[in-house]
């Protein structure tokens, strides 16, 4: 088997088992008993005792560290800003959409000490430890882009942020959004299969590795802007040869955005450090017709004289590899991976020796 063939197994046989699970255990109420969980995060009366919490961060505290703890989270909409500084904490809902995790800070709001969250600090849910796993659930940032963008001081406002030790991170099934910022992923590694991931402006964003696996990537409409978006803000170090690596995903865009409005990324230099160099590949990608002709674009940021400089699309390692769809395009600033270049995006490899599995 090839490398290229492997890693297009291994995409197959991570979305085969997750169907697999889907259709063995469906994620109700019903058929989702507390049996096998550590915790159970519920708002029911009647259930209650040592291992059953009112809250998900309640449960999270509850983690010992030392061993994998899994925490079946009930159908709700749970709005807490929410910490997982445990090692091996595993989040189970009831469902996409039926067990929904949110909080509604954004960057230019002031936080409880009078200062502003910033962008790292607007999360919704953040992850600082290892080992942290979510599925069939919903991890939302309910601020409110589209009404109060203008006048928010700083509109990013993040989902999920893997910051830190958030090493070896799983989620399958989770339904990730937001609008500018959705996700930020500065864990050394992370996995993503068969999620749906939403937003506007640099939605999936960070330092670290990500393998996207069987996920869908949906622009979102934001009225009165000409340019909609950008899906990928790389800020990948450059001694990291992988960054963000789509695979066998989706790009679609809700039903009012136009043609040719969105970006596919754009490379984001943190802090103006002048080692970072972003790193974003998008490999059996099908995309509608947003996404822009030229594929990419550049972005400004702030050298550390002050100067206001751009980085530039080809100074970064933007690439893709046997897109199709409406979206897909070939011109010069498309940057193809020829089959061999392709073949060295090995799950085990994009992930620095970690197979992805839980």
């Amino acid at each position: 088997m090839t490398i290229d063939m492997e890693r297009r197994a291994w995409t197959r046989r991570g979305l085969m088992a997750s169907l697999a699970a889907a259709a063995a255990t469906p994620a109700t109420a019903a058929a989702l008993a507390a049996d096998g969980f550590d915790a159970v995060v519920s708002a029911d009366p009647a259930e209650r005792g040592g291992r059953v919490f009112r809250t998900v961060g309640a449960a999270v505290a509850a983690a010992p560290g030392d061993r994998p703890f899994q925490i079946l989270v009930r159908r709700g909409v749970w709005r807490e800003k929410l910490t997982v500084d445990r090692p091996d904490v595993r989040l189970r809902g009831e469902g996409r959409g039926v067990t929904v995790l949110t909080y509604d800070a954004y960057a230019g709001q002031r936080d409880p000490n009078g200062k502003t969250w910033g962008t790292s600090g607007s999360c919704s849910v953040t992850v600082t430890a290892p080992g942290f796993q979510a599925r069939d659930l919903t991890l939302a940032n309910g601020f409110d882009y589209n009404r109060d963008r203008e006048g928010s001081g700083g509109a990013q406002a993040v989902a999920l942020g893997l910051v830190r030790d958030a090493d070896k991170a799983v989620l399958e099934r989770v339904d990730l959004t937001g609008y500018q910022d959705t996700l930020l992923v500065n864990g050394p590694r992370a996995v993503f299969r068969d999620c749906l991931i939403s937003g506007g402006v640099d939605f999936i964003f960070g330092g670290g590795r990500a393998l996207f696996a069987g996920c869908e990537i949906r622009s979102r409409f934001t009225p009165g802007k000409v340019e909609q978006g950008y899906l990928a803000a790389p800020s990948t170090p450059r001694g990291q040869p992988f960054g963000l690596v789509f695979d066998h995903c989706r790009l679609t865009r809700e039903a009012a955005l136009p043609d040719g409005s969105v970006y596919l990324g754009r490379p984001w230099r943190a802090g103006g450090d002048p080692n970072r160099r972003g790193a974003a590949a998008f490999l059996d990608c099908w995309m509608d017709r947003h996404i822009a002709e030229v594929g990419w674009t550049q972005m400004g940021f702030s050298a550390p004289n002050g100067q206001r400089l751009f980085l530039r699309p080809e100074e970064a390692r933007f690439s893709e590899f046997h897109s199709r769809g409406p979206g897909a395009r070939q011109g010069p600033g498309r940057f193809q991976l020829t089959a061999r270049e392709a073949a060295a995006y090995r799950p085990t490899t994009v992930l620095d020796g970690w197979t992805g599995r839980s």
